[in-house]
């Protein structure tokens, strides 16, 4: 039932383009889709409901000349917003279901609602890797969060598309001071956490366990660039950065936009 539901709601969503189309307008729409596939890797999302098939196309042409990391974001904001309207309708139709299947019905939507979410949540990270090379300290059974709380994509800006084959690894400094000071060397100050490869759509593995409470302290995240660009200026970047206390609870994605002579990178969510 729930199947038949969100495939109704998804025809519902898109009547209103349907209504407007013309055959220009659905051949237009058509390549104009197959050049942003082509120069992003993953079809143009939108949240159609209540928009035109002239809408939808002149929101297409406005954002194919996005930057891929630019394009990610808003395509990922899309899709929650799709994903937020489906299960407000999903729980809706609760109000509609008779006594005596209600409860029933009222389970089975719930768990379709959490499991949707959970897949929504591991969309930035591939969940395919090995136990060995996952961190698990202080790992909960049965945790609240959906993902891992440190992630990471790494993007090809010199091509314009993700980055697959890098090897990425996490560490956290347990060393004798503190934090890691600037200018000083230590032995056996960094504590592995997880590895990973990223994948086609340069989405690196879990690199730690999904926990609720994520260890304050600092980080490193280290990228094998030399081996994916032999002719690059960097055999190896990494990034450290620090989790405070207060923010144990957040999520810290922590990407990297790289070319052979240059990479930056952002604090995400």
């Amino acid at each position: 039932m729930i199947v038949v539901l969100f495939c109704r709601w998804s025809k519902g969503e898109q009547s209103t383009a349907l209504a407007t189309a013309t055959t220009s307008s659905l051949q237009e729409l058509y390549e104009w889709n197959a050049r942003y596939r082509e120069k992003f890797g993953f079809v143009f999302l939108i949240c159609a409901s209540g928009r035109s098939t002239d809408e939808i196309l002149a929101e297409l042409k406005k954002r194919y000349p996005n930057r891929p990391i630019v394009e990610f974001e808003i395509a990922a904001e899309e899709q929650m917003k799709i994903t937020e309207l489906r299960l407000a309708k999903l729980f809706s139709t609760k109000e509609n279901v008779s006594s005596t299947g209600g409860d029933q019905f009222h389970q089975t939507a719930s768990k379709k609602a959490e499991d949707r979410v959970s897949v929504i949540g591991g969309h930035l990270t591939a969940t395919t890797v090995s136990d060995a090379s996952v961190g698990k300290t202080n790992a909960n059974p049965n945790p609240t969060r959906t993902r891992p709380p440190i992630t990471t994509h790494v993007l090809d800006v010199s091509r314009g598309s993700p980055a697959a084959g890098i090897e990425v690894q996490l560490e956290t400094w347990k060393g004798p001071q503190p934090r890691p000071l600037f200018g000083k060397s230590y032995t056996g100050g960094w504590a592995f956490l997880g590895s990973s490869t990223t994948n086609n759509d340069g989405r690196s593995g879990q690199l730690m366990s999904v926990v609720d409470d994520v260890n304050p302290g600092i980080y490193r995240i280290s990228f094998n660039t030399g081996k994916y660009c032999p002719s690059g200026f960097f055999p190896y970047v990494s990034i450290v950065f620090e989790i405070k206390e207060t923010q144990k609870r957040e999520h810290f994605h922590v990407p990297l936009l790289l070319s052979p002579f240059s990479f930056s990178t952002y604090r995400g969510s």
